[in-house]
């Protein structure tokens, strides 16, 4: 019988379009699932709740960030000031204070406090890949600017600056492609040719379509976000794209311009992102990750129903490559049965 692949092997042999032996599996979870997770299935951490599920869930690495002299002790490095939103069972983190919300002019955005690289330590990633054991496969950087603009300015704020505004936009957007730039080269930098992924990305999608039009994608995110890619290319970084919803007519343009590789999470409930369609026309290009509902499958359904799911998933993905993951983060609401169904069956179903 033939070795069993290591996460990373799974994972680099789907991008070189090679068939791994069974379907590669990730994770998503807010912490207080994972917590949970790890007293339920008697796991002391993280990695070994991975291994006992048979996850193939990336190694995340960063620099450490040395906070500068003078900068709020509440605030972020980018100023804003976040509060915790109780849900019940868990805490989520909202932009409490917004610093350029009242920004009415470009100098206004220019005069405002930008991170900078020289904060950071990047010389940890290297430390850190230099004692890898090279069983999981590394991820290093995200640039999603557009979702960070509106932390920073207020959503509506954000969304009328692409109509009204747009030499703010083009100012705040150029502020935080300078930083992530310079920061994802000298991330890339430190880590020696040992990241396999990054993410390019951006929410582009609602429930119900896209959040922005594709011409106004085209004119403010595209540009940046093809020299991001080239740039994790130029260090063969893989990229890969995280977008909710219903984004589909964005995809001509992440895989022809943008050039992704993996796209992340496929919410296939949303309009134009059914798996089979989405499988028939970029399969070709693409490798899916995610798509196992958790919008009412795993917090709604039974057992047996997660269980049809991924039996589903299987027999859709199978002209095209895929990473069997939830569509987005579990949430308490998602029982402990459910989430280890979903991880039995795709180790079951999931041998090629």
């Amino acid at each position: 019988m033939p070795m069993a692949m290591t996460p990373r092997q799974r994972w680099l042999a789907l991008l070189d379009r090679k068939t791994p032996d069974r379907i590669p599996t990730d994770y998503q979870a807010t912490g207080e699932v994972t917590d949970r997770l790890c007293r339920d299935l008697g796991c002391a951490d993280g990695e070994a709740l991975y291994r006992k599920l048979h996850i193939d869930a990336r190694r995340k690495v960063e620099p450490v960030w040395n906070r500068p002299p003078g900068l709020p002790a509440e605030a972020d490095m980018w100023g804003i000031v976040y509060r915790e939103i109780s849900y019940g069972s868990g805490v989520y983190l909202e932009p409490e204070h917004q610093p350029l919300a009242h920004a009415t002019s470009v100098a206004e955005v220019d005069a405002h406090r930008w991170p900078s690289c020289d904060d950071f330590d990047y010389s940890v990633v290297t430390r850190t890949l230099d004692a890898d054991d090279g069983y999981r496969p590394i991820h290093a950087g995200c640039y999603e600017p557009f979702l960070l603009y509106c932390y920073l300015r207020g959503l509506e704020a954000s969304l009328e600056d692409l109509v009204l505004r747009p030499e703010i936009a083009d100012a705040i957007l150029g502020h935080l492609f300078d930083f992530y730039h310079e920061h994802h080269r000298r991330l890339f930098e430190a880590g020696r040719g040992r990241i396999d992924t990054t993410y390019v990305a951006e929410d582009l999608g609602a429930q119900t379509g896209p959040l922005m039009s594709l011409p106004m994608y085209r004119r403010f995110l595209l540009a940046n976000q093809i020299k991001l890619a080239d740039l994790a290319r130029s260090y063969g970084v893989h990229v890969m794209y995280h977008t909710d919803g219903a984004a589909r007519v964005f995809l001509p343009d992440l895989i022809d311009r943008v050039g992704i590789e993996i796209l992340n999470p496929v919410q296939w409930r949303c309009p134009g992102m059914e798996r089979e369609k989405l499988v028939a026309d970029f399969g070709r290009h693409l490798i899916f990750h995610g798509s196992i509902d958790n919008q009412q499958t795993l917090p709604f359904g039974t057992v047996d129903d997660v269980v049809c799911e991924v039996r589903a998933s299987v027999e859709i993905y199978r002209p095209a490559r895929w990473i069997c993951a939830p569509c987005h983060n579990l949430q308490p609401i998602s029982s402990t049965a459910n989430i280890v169904a979903l991880y039995e069956a795709i180790h079951e179903y999931g041998r090629h």
